[in-house]
């Protein structure tokens, strides 16, 4: 009997979350206690991993001979470009990122991975590392926003971007269960390679938020 495509996702999720709450910085924000330069630094760090991404999205759409991976990937590729026009408004707001390594390293590895597996990774394989980080991710983004209103008097149309990230879209999920089901289906998609996708893709998101919480210390 195929696996489903479901149960794969809620096993590598469930293996993800005793990580999730790793995140230092969130709560720093979260709690007003971050530095107002931190949103400068995740401006500008962030506008660079959008337009990375973008690119790696299309190349992960062009390469996949899957249809269900092409729709999703080619799905997130015009999400990363309108995100990062969001952007502009906080970066208007916060002024120059005045870090002394930029970009950062700590920062750029997500991308860089993201880049790796537009060339390497196995498309199914790949939708299920990234999809099953979307949670996580939108959580921050969620609790970030509220921070930001709460105790930094940042506008909507600052905020927009975490709001973006933060929102529910139920048309992803879908395609990123099709592809994942298609690779389950076609005895493509290696479970560990999977699992190994989704841990990777974790560290190098925590990696991003704790590199800025070292940098902008509560």
């Amino acid at each position: 009997m195929t696996r489903s495509a479901r149960k794969l996702l809620e096993e590598i999720q469930a293996e993800l979350a005793p990580r999730d709450d790793d995140n230092r910085l969130v709560p720093l924000i979260t709690a007003g206690r971050a530095p107002r330069a931190v949103f400068a630094a995740l401006a500008a760090e962030e506008k660079l991993i959008t337009l990375s991404d973008w690119r790696s999205f299309h190349a992960l759409a062009a390469r996949a001979d899957e249809p269900n991976a092409r729709t999703f990937f080619g799905g997130l590729a015009p999400g990363e470009q309108q995100a990062n026009g969001m952007l502009d408004a906080l970066l208007a707001a916060t002024g120059p990122d005045h870090g002394k390594e930029r970009p950062r390293a700590g920062c750029q590895v997500y991308p860089a991975y993201v880049a790796w597996l537009a060339l390497n990774g196995e498309s199914s394989a790949t939708a299920a590392g990234i999809f099953a980080n979307f949670a996580a991710f939108g959580r921050y983004c969620r609790d970030v926003a509220a921070g930001m209103r709460a105790h930094y008097g940042f506008t909507d149309e600052q905020c927009a971007f975490f709001d973006f990230f933060a929102a529910d879209v139920p048309e992803i999920e879908e395609q990123a269960l099709a592809a994942i089901q298609a690779g389950l289906d076609a005895h493509r998609l290696d479970e560990r390679e999977a699992h190994r996708c989704a841990r990777l893709f974790q560290s190098y998101e925590l990696l991003f938020w704790n590199t800025l919480a070292d940098e902008f210390p509560g």
